[in-house]
């Protein structure tokens, strides 16, 4: 079984760079609380590394 990651935005988007804010949108997050599951794999973790400060991160197996 692959494993996933359980992200979930916990900062605000308001006042944050545009592509910051279309990383969020990509991973399916679009207001504070909001949680998704994404496939624990490179794509997922550049978008990670990029607006990581936004987020809580948990990694499933």
């Amino acid at each position: 079984m692959a494993k996933t990651l359980e992200i979930k935005l916990a900062k605000s988007l308001n006042g944050r760079l545009a592509r910051h804010k279309a990383t969020a949108a990509s991973l399916g997050l679009r207001k504070i609380g909001d949680t998704v599951t994404q496939p624990d794999n490179e794509a997922t973790r550049g978008k990670i590394a990029l607006i990581g400060y936004l987020l809580q991160v948990t990694e499933n197996a």
